[in-house]
Formats: C-alpha cells, sequence, structure tokens
C-alpha cells in the first residue's frame, strides 16, 4: 500500500490575507504524514511591478510576462512570498524546503509559443493584430511563460522521504538557462502527477472560496462533485467560466494520471472534508 501524501495549492488572494494564511498555515502543518505545498502570489507580483512602474498586462486571468515583469516574478515568488512560507512553516514546526523549477530541474517546461485568439477574446484583451493573422483575428504573445514538460516526482521524494517538505513556486525553466512564469495551479497538477506512481496523492486547491459556486454570487452554492462529462456541461452552458476553467482542468488531468482524490475548498478547510471533488 503507498504511503499518503497531501498537496496543498494557496492561491494568492490567501497568500495577501493574514489572517487565511496563518490559518492555512497552521492547518496544513497539522496535516499528517508527508506533504508539499504550492503557492501562487500574482497580487503581490502586481503591486511589486506598480512600485517599479512596471505596467501589468492579463488575457484571459493570464500574466504576459516580458523580461522586466520576469524580472517581478522571480524576485517575488522566488524570494518574498517562497522564503516567507518557508520560514513561517519552520515557526510551525514544518522543516521546509523552497524550490523553484530550475531547483534539483523539479519542473522542466517549454516556452509557449503565441496563441491566435478569436475576434471576441481578442476585443475584450486589446491584443495587437499579428500581420500573418486572417482579417479579425489577433495573436498574444505571452512571452516568459512556461508550459509544463516533466516534473521530477523522483528527485522530489527523496526530499520528502528526508523529512523534508517541498514549498513549490511557480517558476520554472527550459533547460537552457531561462526561468519562465508558469501558472501555480499547473506546478500543483503537475507535481501530483508526477508524485502519484510513488504515493497515494491528494490534490487540495485552497483558495478564497467554499468550492466551485453554481452561483458565483451565492457563496454556499458549492457543486459538490464535478466529473468531466460534468464540467464539459457546466463550460458550456456558463456556470463554469473565467479563471475556474483551468483549474478545473488541471484538477481533472490529475485525477486522469492517477491522483486518488483532488478537491477544490476554502483556504481554512483543507482537513479534505469540505469543497467540491473532483472526479
Amino acid at each position: 500500500m503507498k504511503e499518503k501524501l497531501t498537496i496543498v495549492k494557496v492561491g494568492g488572494a490567501v497568500v495577501e490575507d493574514e489572517l487565511q494564511l496563518s490559518q492555512l498555515l497552521r492547518d496544513f502543518s497539522a496535516i499528517e504524514g508527508r506533504k508539499v505545498l504550492v503557492h501562487g502570489g500574482g497580487r503581490k507580483a502586481t503591486k511589486m511591478a506598480e512600485r517599479l512602474g512596471i505596467e501589468t498586462q492579463m488575457v484571459n486571468g493570464r500574466r504576459i510576462t516580458d523580461s522586466d515583469m520576469l524580472e517581478v516574478v522571480t524576485m517575488v515568488y522566488g524570494g518574498l512570498v517562497n522564503k516567507n512560507l518557508v520560514a513561517r512553516l519552520q515557526a510551525n514546526g514544518i522543516n521546509a524546503l523552497g524550490l523553484t523549477g530550475a531547483d534539483a530541474n523539479a519542473i522542466r517546461s517549454h516556452k509557449r509559443p503565441p496563441v491566435v485568439l478569436s475576434p471576441s477574446v481578442a476585443a475584450e484583451s486589446h491584443c495587437v493584430p499579428h500581420s500573418n493573422l486572417q482579417v479579425g483575428e489577433q495573436t498574444i504573445d505571452y512571452g516568459f511563460v512556461g508550459d509544463v514538460d516533466a516534473a521530477d516526482g523522483q528527485m522530489l521524494s527523496r526530499l520528502i522521504e528526508a523529512g523534508i517538505t517541498p514549498v513549490m513556486a511557480p517558476l520554472t525553466h527550459d533547460g537552457e538557462g531561462h526561468i519562465l512564469n508558469t501558472n501555480a495551479d499547473t506546478i500543483a497538477s503537475e507535481t501530483a502527477k508526477a508524485l502519484a506512481d510513488l504515493y497515494d496523492v491528494t490534490l487540495i486547491f485552497s483558495f478564497e472560496k467554499k468550492g466551485v459556486l453554481s452561483n458565483p454570487e451565492d457563496d454556499d452554492s458549492v457543486i459538490p462533485v464535478i466529473t468531466r462529462t460534468l464540467f464539459n456541461q457546466y463550460k458550456a452552458d456558463g456556470t463554469i467560466s473565467g479563471g475556474m476553467l483551468p483549474k478545473i482542468e488541471n484538477a481533472l488531468n490529475a485525477v486522469d494520471a492517477g491522483v486518488s482524490k483532488v478537491i477544490i475548498t476554502l483556504a481554512t478547510a483543507i482537513d479534505g472534508k469540505h469543497g467540491t471533488i473532483i472526479e
């Protein structure tokens, strides 16, 4: 029987909220057995960029990462947020180690190619047209954004078996000397998939809501279970939209890859008993 491993992903909004973050770190520290923490930090990156006079550009909730923004997210994700979480976990009795994807070749990725957008999405995103596209089409270059190729589960397991709790920042590398900004939900999903052969993995996406809501205005309208079939239905009828779409897609991909349990829940309810279960 595989040993249990819990992976908790904490979003940037929670990182910004001291009360929620303190509670989450206490709850995370109390989880029995092996564990991994994955974090975001987008709001802190946006604030830091503003202080430095660097414009933040977003498309469908995704950050455009030019060379200046890459420096900001590397400093904020790999430094400020990551090391503060590590220090606070040490204070909670957890021997934590902060990692980006470049550290020990934990997660390798490739630079995302430019994406052609539909006219409706392009209009909302205020993108600059590309000369080679058909009339009505526009393209967006996300810059130094990485799409994951592989996570090294064997290396991470060696740390875990040594009693170390990895704290993963949303940064990867391409093997050619470049850091790449990578979505934190993707980091959590890929880490869970890489460790699923070695452990009985529970993946928890924690954020500021009680789960996936059928009505965004009603915090109690939690959808208890989402399968891929239901997800496609909810996506088609607009029940689920925006940034929740890639989160659930990452969760479903983790389930397909052998992750035992995936839950989307409130940051102060990471005991595995609440929220939306992804099957």
